[in-house]
């Protein structure tokens, strides 16, 4: 294995399915332009002597519905909006169409599309370009949502997701694209509805998703010498849910928190929270807790918009909370060693997202 970026295992998963099957297409608003949305479509176009990575217009609306009646007709399209709010012009087709149409046929027609819908704070986009919507189609039973958080899983769920017979709703959070992990060259799935155990531990279960996974894993790194041992989930998927792997895990460890993507009105660790209660209320031995963004529209300036979103800081402050650890403990020298100043830009490097 070699250590690559996230976007460029995403564009690796592009072009091994591209090649391994011709029925595969790459289309949307933006994918051949310049920077070929974060450098995940790079090249796609050599793969064949065919036009099979196209640009679309601005209109999302009828974009979704030329790609639905593309798969209906046995095409594997791979449709991109490049924020998430954009495909909301395009919700009637999603919910209405894609997810219904096997059900409205009794199985005997499938929806094989992927929807990569883009992600993430930052950079004043503000209220209209900043949102984490997940649970807004993990809420429509006929679709599947994926939310990888590293490059290894990436590749392998974005595989699994344009080869399976159901429409996928891929989510890619922008600050995740430049960062790394050790992904194989060859081919390989991950099977969709899998959660990851990324450390296990006996103190409390920690849960989360996409780019809060990154936070949590810098909180280990302060809850380590703090002698806390978390154990530590990352979903992958949302829908399907693997509701058993959470459930075990939160038997063992008797305690829970769930780190939302989104907001937590009616949200992903809402229905996590009340998976675990329903299931195991008894056997917890503090209740359950989840930490999102603030119950308001994200303001453009990051003098205020560092104030909506949860942060390792926030992990670690809450998880003292439910395991009731005096605030001495938390001294001077593990703040100085480990929290950082905010900043609304993945990386140095980042110049805007086109």
């Amino acid at each position: 294995m070699r250590e690559i970026k996230y976007n460029e295992a995403i564009n690796e998963a592009l072009k091994i399915c591209m090649k391994r099957d011709k029925s595969v297409i790459v289309m949307g608003l933006g994918v051949d332009d310049p920077k070929r949305i974060f450098g995940t479509t790079n090249d796609l176009e050599k793969i064949s002597k065919f036009k099979r990575m196209f640009d679309m217009p601005t209109a999302e609306n009828s974009n979704t519905g030329i790609a639905i009646g593309l798969a209906i007709s046995g095409i594997k399209p791979i449709i991109t909006h490049q924020r998430v709010e954009f495909s909301l012009l395009a919700m009637e087709q999603i919910i209405n169409q894609a997810a219904k149409w096997s059900y409205m046929s009794a199985g005997l027609m499938h929806v094989p599309l992927v929807i990569r819908l883009i992600i993430g704070k930052g950079w004043g986009q503000g209220p209209q370009h900043s949102q984490s919507l997940e649970s807004l189609f993990a809420n429509i039973p006929g679709l599947k949502v994926v939310s990888p958080s590293s490059a290894y899983d990436a590749k392998g769920l974005l595989i699994a997701s344009i080869e399976d017979k159901n429409p996928i709703i891929f989510f890619e959070h922008r600050w995740l694209h430049e960062t790394s992990s050790f992904v194989p060259k060859k081919y390989y799935k991950i099977a969709l509805g899998k959660a990851k155990i990324l450390q296990r531990g006996k103190d409390i279960t920690i849960v989360s998703n996409s780019f809060m996974t990154v936070e949590v894993l810098k909180a280990k790194n302060i809850l380590h010498h703090m002698d806390i041992n978390p154990e530590i989930i990352d979903l992958r998927s949302i829908r399907p849910l693997d509701k058993r792997l959470i459930i075990n895990s939160v038997k063992k460890t008797g305690r829970l928190l769930v780190i939302d993507n989104g907001w937590q009105t009616c949200g992903v660790s809402a229905e996590i929270i009340s998976v675990v209660s329903e299931s195991i209320f008894y056997e917890l031995k503090s209740k359950p807790m989840r930490i999102g963004i603030i119950d308001t529209p994200i303001p453009s300036t990051r003098s205020l918009s560092k104030y909506c979103y949860p942060s390792y800081k926030e992990i670690v402050e809450n998880i003292m909370k439910i395991l009731k650890i005096n605030k001495k403990k938390f001294n001077k020298n593990i703040k100085n060693n480990f929290f950082t100043k905010f900043d609304d830009i993945p990386n140095d490097e980042f110049s805007g997202p086109f």
